[in-house]
């Protein structure tokens, strides 16, 4: 049996030969409404409890400076880095690929964090009173490459944040055919309006809710999926259903580990340049919170994103599908009424726990890096709200396919700028060799383009650095932060010191 949405019928779970209602789910539909505007109720009440009463000023808008314990970090770290691309793309990329896509998919997700346990510190120890990574970088290199730090952060948080309204105005279309519009809009305007008013310390404590919240929804749903049949769902995920050779979790090639791989480094290099990371860095109450905490929330991440790439395997074996981005629901056995409106409360607490952490997080690096910390709290308020228009614009106009480049793009950017930012913890790295670096990092996806087929192609991958499927290419990758890290420290060697 596969996922059948509301709209074609009565129940979720349809029986061969069962007719379809005339008025498909009407009470369903009006619960899962009901359900939707009372679970962003209660996050706007969690959040609005977090900052009354509390003084706000610029820096704990933005910072909650040295107020969160391990827990809460891990937590926060988790929900944050969550999002409802959790029920779409691990799950496809497990239906195109085979156990090594899945591997790569939840490595690229766990790593930052246990990056950042250990760099984290290290930049924290330097900086005290920083709030993003470029403030960091700042303080080493310059402003200029503080900037270009924070578009880059800016351009992958922003792209981030319609495509979590995106995403979850496809969920509730594909559930119960609602307009995109009335799942994307309550959601940018509750986010907005509770993040506005009580910036980060507000986005801590709700990210504390919604990360139980999602832990508590997949484990029912994970655990009424895998009761219903298991010996049929390991069956179906070791089968192949689609046209390539992947779709199975036992397909295991050199094909698969090149395309695991380059997941693993261009999300990885993105994700460190995610400041909603950084901030919880210099919230947590000390070293070591933040350690225990991003360890946690690594901890948390990586079975949970093994098991939704899984559930990708097992919709894979049950045939070809007109959209693969909906694997995971099609991978439920026997759906029912109830798995419906847990989904209900589980996506909006994904969207949400990504999107406030995002809102947040694109206002701290316009603050700080952009405008040179001169915004003040009214002004970060207005920027907070002033998002959601241009945001919501570009979740309902903009094709998928463009999405998918405007990420590739940004991964691409810090693919080759992330070997220079942390090699800046190193004392001998230089400013000039830093951002020499950088420059080199694209200039090596250019060489790399010229060398194997001609100086178009390689002018091409700057813009969409993907193979022959459409994936991202490792050896572009690769060159972006091989060139970039060798020009670094080469540089460091040979150019005078600019600080001397």
């Amino acid at each position: 049996m596969t996922f059948i949405p509301l709209r074609q019928g009565c129940v979720l779970d349809l029986e061969p030969g069962m007719a379809a209602c005339p008025n498909p789910n009407a009470d369903l539909i009006i619960l899962s409404l009901f359900l939707m505007f009372a679970t962003l109720v209660f996050f706007a009440w969690v959040a609005y409890r977090a900052a009354k009463g509390k003084e706000l000023d610029e820096d704990t808008y933005i910072s909650a400076r040295g107020t969160q314990g391990s827990l809460r970090i891990g937590l926060s770290l988790f929900a944050s880095g969550m999002g409802i691309w959790l029920l779409f793309g691990p799950p496809e990329v497990g239906y195109y690929g085979g156990f090594f896509d899945v591997l790569g998919y939840a490595l690229s997700a766990a790593i930052p964090f246990i990056l950042l346990a250990y760099l984290g510190p290290m930049i924290r120890r330097r900086l005290p009173t920083g709030v993003t990574l470029a403030d960091y970088v700042r303080s080493r290199v310059g402003r200029p490459m503080q900037v270009y730090v924070g578009l880059i952060s800016i351009l992958y948080m922003f792209t981030f944040l319609f495509a979590e309204f995106t995403a979850i105005g496809k969920a509730m279309d594909y559930l119960f055919n609602y307009p995109p519009l009335l799942a994307i809009l309550p959601v940018a305007v509750f986010t907005a309006a509770y993040t506005a008013y009580g910036g980060l310390p507000a986005s801590l404590q709700t990210d504390r809710w919604q990360a139980w919240a999602i832990i508590s929804m997949l484990v029912i749903v994970l655990a009424m999926i895998f009761a219903s049949d298991l010996g049929e769902i390991i069956s179906n995920a070791k089968a192949s259903g689609n046209s390539g050779p992947g779709g199975s979790i036992t397909h295991i090639d050199s094909s698969s580990f090149q395309s695991g791989l380059a997941l693993v480094i261009a999300i990885t290099a993105a994700e460190m340049f995610s400041q909603g990371n950084w901030q919880r860095n210099w919230a947590s109450k000390d070293e070591e919170s933040l350690r225990k905490g991003a360890w946690l929330a690594a901890a948390l991440v990586f079975p949970l994103m093994m098991l939704m790439g899984f559930m990708g395997t097992v919709a894979a074996g049950q045939g070809p599908l007109t959209d693969p981005s909906t694997a995971f629901f099609h991978s439920i056995p026997h759906p029912s009424a109830l798995l419906v409106l847990i989904f209900v409360v589980l996506t909006i607490a994904l969207v949400c726990s990504s999107t406030d952490t995002l809102q947040n997080a694109i206002v701290a690096s316009i603050s700080r890096d952009i405008s040179n910390g001169s915004m003040n709290l009214r002004q970060a308020r207005m920027a907070t709200l002033l998002l959601m228009p241009v945001a919501v614009y570009l979740a309902v106009n903009l094709q998928a396919s463009s999405v998918f480049e405007l990420f590739l793009f940004a991964d691409l950017l810090a693919a080759a700028t992330v070997a220079p930012v942390f090699l800046l913890l190193w004392d001998k790295t230089q400013p000039n060799a830093a951002l020499a670096g950088a420059v080199a990092g694209l200039l090596s996806v250019v060489v790399y383009g010229l060398v194997t087929t001609d100086l178009s192609t390689g002018i091409g991958y700057l813009r969409s650095p993907t193979n022959e499927f459409g994936l991202a290419n490792l050896n572009v990758f690769l060159s972006a932060l091989i060139g970039s890290a060798i020009v670094t420290i080469v540089g460091s060697k040979v150019l005078p010191d600019a600080s001397a």
